[in-house]
């Protein structure tokens, strides 16, 4: 016959075999929706949908209970307004414009947007052929109308704008080249809240894909952990960073930390001024 200090041993064992089988076991779907994730990203288009590292969405080693359940993100409420009448002008250019921005001059971006303006100051010194291309597609109204397609959350926390089919596909017709990749403000490895840096097609592990920018852009709302290989070009004012926190605040579709924003994000005009 069994003691109760023997029934009281191996129930306290298979206990722990049982809490050691959930352990794992959320490991691996861990593992797998981290692949998952960080195989999609990698994944190279058309236009440049920003291509992160293998990891960057990795949770860091949570201090959570690997056994208990995960949390289902609840889903607030579209923050933003309808969007302004209008269509989007399919456009696209055989290369990029000729340069003609006055590099000494200071430029500034207003998207107008159904969430509220976003005001970013571009920096013409440092990343010339960017600026020089937003101004002139901004000048063609080529963002007015586009839906603002994608929102991360995690190491990497961005806003994705800039493609005219709200796929992640879209692009002018042209490229440009990196500049600015060793800005100082990139130190460690950090796109610091406020920055406005370009998406492109760049494969960090194969080492391919430089200089393919093109109407891509992604809005910094948290410090994100990425590699200085996106062109910075911008930086957002205060009340546009409200603005961008609002909108992460609704969150995305997939929960993942990567999908459409539950924010209907629609620019209706886009402007660039000189002064």
């Amino acid at each position: 016959m069994v003691s109760q200090e023997q029934r009281r041993k191996q129930l306290a064992r298979e206990k722990f075999l049982r809490q050691q089988e959930r352990r794992e076991a959320a490991q691996r779907r861990r593992r797998m929706r981290n692949a998952v994730i960080a195989g999609a990203l990698a994944v190279v288009v058309a236009g440049g949908a920003v291509s992160y590292a293998a990891g960057a969405f990795d949770d860091g080693g949570s201090t959570k209970d690997d056994a208990a359940p995960e949390a289902t993100p609840s889903k607030p409420g579209d923050p933003c307004r309808k969007a302004a009448p209008g269509k989007i002008k399919p456009m696209s250019f055989k290369k990029e414009p000729a340069l003609t921005v006055d590099k000494s001059a200071s430029y500034a971006m207003k998207l107008s947007t159904t969430c509220g303006d976003i005001g970013i100051d571009l920096d013409a010194a440092k990343a010339p052929h960017t600026v020089n291309s937003f101004d002139f597609l901004v000048d063609k109204g080529y963002l007015d109308h586009t839906t603002c397609h994608r929102l991360t959350a995690g190491n990497v926390n961005v806003l994705q704008c800039g493609d005219p089919k709200g796929t992640g596909e879209g692009d002018p017709g042209y490229s440009l080249p990196d500049e600015n990749l060793k800005d100082e403000r990139l130190r460690g490895g950090v796109y610091p809240a406020g920055t406005v840096a370009m998406a492109n097609r760049y494969n960090a592990q194969k080492k391919q894909g430089r200089d393919t920018g093109g109407s891509q852009f992604f809005l910094v709302y948290q410090d994100s952990k990425l590699p200085p290989d996106y062109t910075p070009f911008g930086t957002i004012s205060d009340d546009g960073m409200k603005v961008l926190k609002k909108i992460a605040a609704a969150g995305e579709s997939s929960g993942q930390g990567d999908g459409t924003p539950n924010a209907t994000v629609v620019i209706d005009k886009a402007t660039v001024r000189k002064s």
